[in-house]
């Protein structure tokens, strides 16, 4: 599985949150916006909550299970992977919803004196910051599932016994 490139996630972020901003300038020229749900930020947040606590709990049983305690519970291989596609899924999503709303929230700091506009600029610097989250838990919970790089493909020699 191929780990997940900042430089894919930032160019995801970017392109969205051009062409959020475009699309919100033409929306704002007609003196209406899409609005921003006050949900986006509490969904995204919550996702990062999962993808931290499930590699904390992964982090937390690999470590029990090198340590060769008693009562370390195995890690079954098949749900790692799973979760780290679930992580770069996350990940994806979450850079491209965090441009979209980044790019709404750049159009809405030109009117915060309209409460309503406020309220909408304050739910996209939440999501922008809640989608950023969601990244870092997603890249943290794939650097805990990240399998040690044997000797032999490394280019180096494997030791004998």
């Amino acid at each position: 599985m191929k780990e997940l490139r900042i430089r894919t996630l930032a160019a995801v972020f970017v392109v969205a949150g051009v062409l959020s901003w475009a699309g919100a300038r033409l929306w704002s020229a007609v003196d209406t916006l899409p609005s921003v749900p006050l949900a986006a930020p509490i969904v995204l947040a919550l996702i990062a909550v999962v993808l931290l606590a499930t590699a904390l709990s992964l982090r937390a049983r690999l470590k029990a299970q090198r340590e060769r305690r008693a009562d370390a519970k195995g890690v079954d291989p098949l749900m790692a992977a799973r979760a780290v596609v679930f992580g770069q899924a996350s990940a994806l999503v979450a850079a491209l919803v965090a441009g979209m709303y980044g790019g709404t929230g750049v159009v809405l700091l030109e009117s915060l004196d309209q409460p309503a506009r406020r309220d909408q600029a304050i739910y996209a610097g939440l999501s922008l910051v809640a989608g950023i989250a969601v990244i870092a838990a997603a890249l943290f919970l794939e650097r805990v599932c990240k399998l040690p790089e044997d000797d032999e493909h490394n280019g180096g020699t494997a030791p004998t016994t």
